[in-house]
């Protein structure tokens, strides 16, 4: 009883505009400081093999023991001090919903507006927070103005949601799309940039490009096809979805217009949490997916007038991002992309295997889509599951007919063992 009305009387505090998020996981950060001080000087490039580190992060997660996730580039779980934020919000919340939730918790989400921005590098004032990157991105193309016949474009492997989106648009409005046939995979920067520039014309008015490919984990150069956009005064849209929280980059560092990604994935942020970034020049001239009172405000946040929304989830995503800061962006990815070539190096030289991701670390981080010679991909899939109830996800798109594999931090290195066997097994 003690803790819950100390817990209402630190959220009231809401009222005079203060919001302190440590006061939910106190008990995490001490313990988190305390670990830490151990490996605060380790590299994290050789911090990324000492076990006993992740050891900690995994119990930090309710992973199960009955299964092998290795599907976390679909959506991660969200870690215990997550989990308790988000039940604490929505109990107090359904206590007396509309008050808490639009009275005291909807003020909490400038802190999170702050926190975001620091995250990525940019002014709170050019973040929405939102459910997704579709919802994101679908704000992006369907918010920009465009003419019948002026061209956008995007690559062979854009996101499904996005190529419907920009497919709506084609039909109802007879925009034009170039594709870009990026190769796959690569780790020639001329030679993806100019798969986008061969479609670059005097008509071309945006490009969206996937900073990593979701079929395969394949990272782009983003920075690189922007800058020959700028020169063209071509407007940049990035999918984020695989790479905020996941690479170690700013989103200025990108050279982009807009940018949009989803908190739940490598945040480990509640499920159905997103962020839209827009740069500031824009967002007045852009219309917003669920409009507002006013269509041409330069507030970013006339694009979060979606009606009632999960407010409790959105406050949590405090708690994913002092996480993530408390394992630290460069410790997070390069033990990712670690765990990534652990199994990797050990299965490339079996007799029949492909891989659509490179190694370089440039290029790759976590993801990773192989195929077998002789199997396809929905095969593969069923092996893994039925062999080592390792849950993977299947991919068959533009040539690539396999498997994508993605650990996470709570990933343990017998998992990887596991599935190393599991592919032995089939060639």
């Amino acid at each position: 009883m003690k803790d819950r009305r100390t817990f209402i009387k630190q959220v009231s505090a809401l009222g005079a505009g203060l919001w302190a998020w440590p006061l939910i996981d106190q008990a995490y950060a001490a313990e988190a400081a305390d670990f830490m001080k151990d490996v605060q000087l380790t590299p994290p490039s050789e911090l990324a093999t000492n076990e006993d580190f992740w050891s900690w992060v995994r119990h930090n997660y309710t992973a199960s023991s009955n299964l092998i996730n290795l599907n976390n580039g679909g959506v991660s779980p969200h870690p215990t001090v997550v989990q308790d934020a988000v039940a604490r919000f929505t109990a107090l919340s359904n206590e007396a919903p509309s008050y808490y939730m639009w009275r005291v918790f909807e003020k909490g989400r400038e802190s999170i507006r702050e926190k975001l921005g620091e995250l990525g590098g940019v002014s709170a004032e050019e973040i929405a927070i939102n459910r997704n990157t579709t919802e994101a991105l679908d704000t992006m193309i369907f918010g920009l103005d465009m003419q019948k016949g002026d061209e956008f474009v995007t690559s062979n492997f854009v996101y499904p949601n996005m190529n419907q989106a920009w497919k709506q648009r084609e039909l109802r409005e007879g925009i034009v799309r170039k594709v870009a046939k990026l190769p796959m995979p690569s780790t020639d920067t001329t030679a993806i940039v100019k798969a986008y520039t061969d479609q670059f014309t005097s008509k071309t008015k945006v490009v969206l490009i996937e900073h990593v490919i979701n079929w395969t984990g394949q990272v782009l150069p983003v920075a690189a096809i922007a800058a020959e956009a700028k020169k063209r005064g071509i407007l940049v849209m990035v999918d984020g979805a695989h790479s905020f929280a996941h690479l170690v980059f700013k989103i200025p560092d990108l050279n982009c217009d807009y940018f949009g990604t989803s908190l739940h994935k490598w945040l480990c942020a509640p499920f159905g949490t997103g962020m839209l970034w827009m740069k500031k020049e824009h967002i007045a001239k852009h219309w917003a997916l669920f409009p507002g009172p006013e269509p041409s405000s330069d507030d970013v946040r006339k694009f979060e007038h979606q009606g009632t929304r999960d407010v409790p989830a959105e406050l949590a995503i405090g708690q994913a991002i002092d996480f993530h800061n408390s394992i630290g962006a460069e410790r997070k990815f390069e033990r990712l992309h670690y765990l990534k070539q652990y199994w990797v190096t050990r299965v490339k030289d079996r007799p029949g295997i492909q891989f659509w991701c490179p190694e370089d670390p440039a290029f790759s981080g976590a993801l990773t889509t192989f195929g077998i010679e002789g199997m396809t991909g929905p095969e593969i899939h069923n092996f893994l599951w039925q062999e080592a109830r390792i849950h993977t996800t299947p991919i068959t798109h533009e040539g690539v007919d396999g498997v994508r594999v993605t650990p996470n931090v709570y990933t343990s290195i017998s998992d990887m063992d596991k599935l190393i066997a599991t592919i032995e097994k089939m060639c």
